[in-house]
């Protein structure tokens, strides 16, 4: 995030989204203000509010493909949530604090892995005295000394020698049940953590397991690493670093504004838009881990509004997402783009996945131009659905090839437009069967 100028983000952005300049740039901006922030005397940082966007256009446009991409880019704490699974504090559900612990529970997730990075070269070097002592439990035979035993069995394990030979390990595994616990609102700030209690009730076993040395050496790296890591400091950074550049996308934002002259569910509807608002707007949220600040947490939101209007939203939340993007419909045009150009291109994902089975599939140009047409054509006949037709669109097209590919003598199949108009003709003219199957 430090080196990516805005027009750096956009052009890492181009290789995976097609289309929508306007929300690649301001996401490009809200990212780099991030580090900008950062540079900014410290008396001035803490006035610097994230600029929150607002996303909107209809489904499968790309509004949660730019938020996911522009994470990663980031390297930064991140969580999507869908707005319509929290509900008003009172009601029986998901509390919209809890987005904020499940980012800082990521963070603690990401500095964890970061940390055990660190103190790698030191968890090698006790999980190889931990092997020779599996290797050497007791006093060597044949005058030789331990010692020089142990030296001659440290030189072979670093070549790799012994990497086939087999030895037991403990292994500790938890023996609490495997289940998701719905703790009442409000035990976070009284410090319960229902789950460490439940551990304590199911203590830790150990378990010995039989393997080679490649893989046991895997296992005790990781959990010496453990040991060293401090867990301590672990929270610290992952706690200021949720404050600091945590993420957090709200999609469907529009299932919970209110429509005009609504009864009924409309309470509930606005209660989680109050709910919302302090932790956009800034607010200390308590965790088992400390409280985390929110005022510096990137919110982006992303709704079709279909039925609903961002105006719709209540004031004071509109008003914490000053910059609003609009997102375009896609078309046969952007299709044909989306099938091809992006490094994750539906095309080359099916002829990768045939050639698992020895089969090559060559696309000609006018295949992909009647694929867009047919997947432009039912979007406008159904429901617009945006570039997600291409994947019902392609599964159908390809549904017997995958079917026998295993048994398939013929290992290369050119599919041109008659072939996808053969295919999915009859599907395409039947209205009715077309909103079925496609």
């Amino acid at each position: 995030m430090n080196n990516f100028t805005p027009r750096e983000i956009v052009s890492e952005l181009d290789r995976y989204i097609i289309g929508q300049k306007g929300a690649k740039r301001a996401v490009a901006v809200a990212l780099r203000n991030r580090w900008r922030r950062q540079q900014v005397p410290a008396e001035l940082r803490e006035e610097i509010a994230p600029k929150n966007i607002i996303m909107i256009g209809p489904t499968g446009v790309g509004k949660t493909e730019i938020a996911r991409r522009l994470a990663k880019l980031a390297q930064a704490p991140f969580v999507k949530v869908e707005a319509s699974k929290f509900t008003e504090v009172g009601y029986v559900g998901r509390d919209v604090e809890s987005m904020v612990r499940d980012l800082l529970d990521l963070a603690i997730l990401m500095v964890k892995a970061e940390e055990a990075q660190t103190v790698r070269v030191k968890a090698e070097d006790l999980a190889e005295e931990r092997l020779l002592e599996l290797l050497l439990p007791g006093e060597s035979e044949g005058g030789e000394s331990r010692e020089a035993t142990r030296d001659k069995l440290r030189k072979l394990l670093r070549q790799g020698a012994l990497n086939d030979r087999f030895v037991e390990i403990e292994t500790e595994e938890s023996r609490a049940p495997m289940m998701e616990i719905l703790t009442p609102q409000g035990s976070e700030e009284m410090g319960i953590n229902f789950k460490d209690m439940l551990g304590s009730i199911f203590p830790k076993k150990t378990k010995r397991r039989r393997m080679k040395i490649e893989d046991a050496r895997e296992i005790l790296v990781a959990a010496e690493a453990e040991k060293l890591v401090d867990m301590d400091k672990v929270y610290t950074l992952a706690r200021e670093r949720t404050e600091q550049s945590g993420i957090i996308f709200i999609d469907e934002i529009d299932k919970i504004a209110s429509r005009e002259g609504g009864h009924g569910p409309e309470v509930s509807r606005e209660g989680v838009q109050r709910d919302i608002l302090p932790i956009v707007e800034g607010s200390t949220v308590s965790t088992k881990y400390g409280p985390v600040k929110t005022d510096h947490i990137l919110f982006i939101a992303a709704g079709a509004f279909h039925v609903s209007k961002p105006s719709d939203l209540i004031p004071e939340l509109q008003g914490r997402f000053p910059i609003r993007v609009e997102l375009e419909s896609l078309g046969e045009e952007e299709f044909v783009r989306i099938l091809t150009e992006p490094k994750n291109a539906l095309i080359r994902q099916y002829e990768a996945l045939m050639l698992t089975e020895g089969i090559t599939l060559v696309f000609a140009d006018d295949s992909i131009h009647e694929i867009a047409r047919t997947a432009a054509t039912v979007n406008d006949r159904t429901e617009n659905i945006g570039a997600r037709r291409l994947h019902t669109i392609m599964e159908k097209l390809l549904e017997d090839l995958s079917f026998d590919a295993p048994e398939r003598q013929e290992k290369t199949l050119e599919i041109n437009a008659a072939y996808v108009r053969e295919r999915l003709a009859e599907i395409v003219k039947d209205e009715d069967l077309s909103r079925y199957i496609l």
